[in-house]
Formats: C-alpha cells, sequence, structure tokens
C-alpha cells in the first residue's frame, strides 16, 4: 500500500488553525451597569473562557462603545458597529450586514453568540445560545415587533447554527420538540451565581429589613416585570395571604418593568394591601445580594423560566425558595424549592403561608439548597461551553 502524505498535511494544517483560531463573539448584551440575564451569562462566560484560552484571539463586536471592563485580556480585540442594535429593523442589519462584513475582515474561524442573535448566511462555524424560546408559547409577553422578530428569524437561527448551546434540560427539550433541531447537536450549559451572593448574620439582615420594609419580614421578587414572570399572580396571592394570616409580612419586588405596567397597576389597584408591597426598582449586585440575604424566602412563580436565577441567587444565600412546578424551575431547584402551580393563586398563598410559619421546612429546604447549588458555578459553564466549541469544531 502507497502511503499518502495528503490527508496528513490537511490533518495537519487544521490542528494548526485550531490551535491558534479567531473567534468573534457577539457582545452586544455588555453593557456597562446594565447587565440583563443575557449580559450576565456573556460576561461571566466569556471573562473565564479568553483567560482559559490565550493562544486564542477574542475579536468582541459591540453595538456601541465599549467599556474597558469588558476588555478581559490582552488577547481581546474589540470593535464596534456602525449603528447600536436595539430595535428590530437595526437587529437585521447588524446581523445581516454589519458583522458579517467584520468576520470577513477579521478572518474570524468561529461566530460565538450568546443571546441567540447570529447572521441567517454564517460562512464560518456558528455556536449560538438561545437561552428559551418563551416567546413562542407567549407571543403577548414581548412587544409586538419584538416578537415577529423572534419567533420568525430565532427559528432559522437554531437551523443553522453549526451547533447550539442552551441553558437547561427543560429548554433544550423545548427547542428539540417546537423546531425539530436535533438534541444531538444541543449543549446545556447551566448559568452560574455570582460570588457576591452569600448568607449574612441575622444583625445585618436586620438592618436590611429596618432600611427596606419597616423591619418586617417579607417575601421577595426579583425579575424583570413582564407577563410571563406571573406578578400578577404573586401579588393576588400575597393580598390573599394577608387577608387569611393577618401577619406583618410585606412583598419586596425588584426588577425594572420590560415594556408595560398596565397589568400591574391593575392589580395593584384592587388589593387591599397594596401599601404593604415595596417597589425597589433595579439593583447593583451588591445591593441585590442584601436584599436576597435578608429575605424569608424568593418567590419565583413564573408561567415560564429558561432557567432562573434568582433561585440559585438565593440558595447561595441560604434563602429557601418558592416557585413554579413547570418548565425549568424544578429542575434547577430540586429538593430546595416549595413547587406550586402558577396559575393558582391559592395554592401560592399557601405556600407564603407555610413558609412563613413553618420554620422546621424552611431550615429543610436551605439543607437541601447547599447540596443543589453545587451544580450551578460559572467556571464549570464556560468549560461547558468551550466543550461545546471544541465539538462543533471536531
Amino acid at each position: 500500500m502507497v502511503f499518502s502524505p495528503v490527508p496528513l498535511i490537511k490533518l495537519l494544517i487544521l490542528r494548526a488553525q485550531y490551535l491558534s483560531m479567531i473567534i468573534a463573539v457577539n457582545t452586544q448584551t455588555l453593557l456597562k451597569d446594565r447587565l440583563e440575564g443575557l449580559g450576565s451569562f456573556t460576561d461571566e462566560i466569556l471573562s473565564r473562557m479568553v483567560r482559559n484560552h490565550p493562544e486564542h484571539k477574542f475579536v468582541f463586536i459591540f453595538d456601541r462603545d465599549w467599556d474597558p471592563s469588558f476588555i478581559y485580556a490582552d488577547n481581546v480585540l474589540p470593535v464596534k458597529t456602525v449603528l447600536p442594535s436595539r430595535h428590530p429593523f437595526l437587529w437585521y442589519w447588524r446581523f445581516e450586514y454589519s458583522i458579517p462584513s467584520i468576520l470577513s475582515k477579521y478572518k474570524a474561524d468561529i461566530f460565538l453568540s450568546t443571546d441567540g442573535y447570529m447572521p441567517l448566511h454564517p460562512k464560518v462555524r456558528t455556536y449560538n445560545v438561545i437561552h428559551d424560546i418563551g416567546f413562542v408559547h407567549q407571543p403577548k409577553s414581548q412587544p409586538f415587533l419584538t416578537s415577529k422578530y423572534y419567533n420568525r428569524y430565532f427559528p432559522l437561527f437554531a437551523d443553522r447554527a453549526t451547533r447550539l448551546g442552551t441553558v437547561s434540560e427543560y429548554s433544550k427539550a423545548d427547542i428539540v420538540k417546537t423546531w425539530g433541531i436535533s438534541p444531538d447537536n444541543i449543549d446545556v450549559i447551566y448559568n452560574g451565581v455570582k460570588t457576591v451572593f452569600k448568607p449574612m448574620d441575622d444583625a445585618e439582615q436586620q438592618q436590611v429589613r429596618d432600611r427596606i420594609s419597616d423591619g418586617c419580614p417579607y417575601f421577595l421578587f426579583v425579575g424583570s416585570l413582564n407577563q410571563r414572570k406571573n406578578v400578577e399572580g404573586l401579588l393576588r396571592a400575597f393580598d390573599k395571604f394577608k387577608e387569611d394570616v393577618g401577619s406583618n409580612h410585606k412583598l419586596v419586588i425588584v426588577g425594572e418593568c420590560m415594556w408595560s405596567m398596565s397589568s400591574i397597576d391593575h392589580t395593584l389597584e384592587h388589593m387591599r394591601h397594596a401599601d404593604e408591597v415595596v417597589f425597589l426598582g433595579r439593583l447593583n449586585a451588591p445591593d441585590l445580594q442584601s436584599v436576597v440575604a435578608s429575605s424569608q424566602a424568593l418567590v419565583l412563580v413564573s408561567f415560564l423560566e429558561g432557567f432562573g436565577v434568582p433561585l440559585v441567587e438565593a440558595m447561595n444565600c441560604d434563602v429557601p425558595v418558592i416557585t413554579s412546578n413547570c418548565t425549568s424551575m424544578p429542575e434547577v431547584a430540586g429538593d430546595a424549592g416549595l413547587l406550586v402551580n402558577p396559575h393558582s393563586d391559592d395554592d401560592i398563598a399557601n405556600a407564603l403561608k407555610r413558609m412563613a410559619s413553618d420554620e422546621k421546612l424552611r431550615a429543610q429546604l436551605v439543607a437541601n439548597a447547599k447540596v443543589q447549588r453545587q451544580k450551578f458555578s460559572w467556571d464549570k459553564s464556560a468549560v461547558d461551553l468551550w466543550n461545546g466549541i471544541e465539538r462543533m469544531m471536531q
């Protein structure tokens, strides 16, 4: 048999390319002091990835002037598209024209997107993280044009990406069932939690309660104020809890309105105990940690979550959680959560009663959380995403 060096030469060339790749990254979610869920995922994973892999060059594609804190290492080259990407029409322009031009200019080997957006006709291998597809099941939870864009283009993005990542087994199964993507082509990359989230002693907790809830114990909601978070159901359940129990508990709500507060305002107008609800708006991580760690329980009773980061933040603060018995939330909470039907105000109210009165239950949930929270770390998430990229390159 005659030995041919051609396949070996090709293999060596491919290996050399892999040893030093140019990885272009969609970094439009990296906004200083405004890291939402997608932005935190991007920040935490990229900050580790670029340091873990100094052999590769990363081209970060921003849509506006970037903050220097996001240039994590010397192997990061920041560039900016001409127009900011904050509207469906501008999303289309960014990913169909601006980014393909940048990929060509910098001779990228890979395009990585951590928020689901990508070019429709990528000419390089593309790894795309789609966190959840709640917009398919609840299209009215987004502004009209945003919903139309997501439902028109994200199925195409999923189909045309070389490989996909998502943040829970639930979301993976949902993508497979809804869009027919092969499960073998999807990696599960859990969210992690910032190290700032940790328990506080009793005196510190009381100081926080004195500041935000008149010294009273409180239940806590953390998240954006949109329809799928079921804030209205939580408000009604809290009102029923107050009527039935008559305790001094308050409900503290942390988060910003996504696009309309009308349904929440309407619910508040019909509550008897609306004055016991405290809205704190958006908080930075250190302030949020103190509010979480000082709560009696975190309550996340959404209709749909791709993951549910506040659950893990609470678990790391030794705070028990009440959460929904659907989508990803049982997966994330495990035995550390008291599960409820989010469509039943009575079920939520009864969970509030149990959490307020049953110290043994709270202690057991916290003990269970010490085990469950070990599943979630940003270090592991960064490794998992990189392993997905390696599988894509094989």
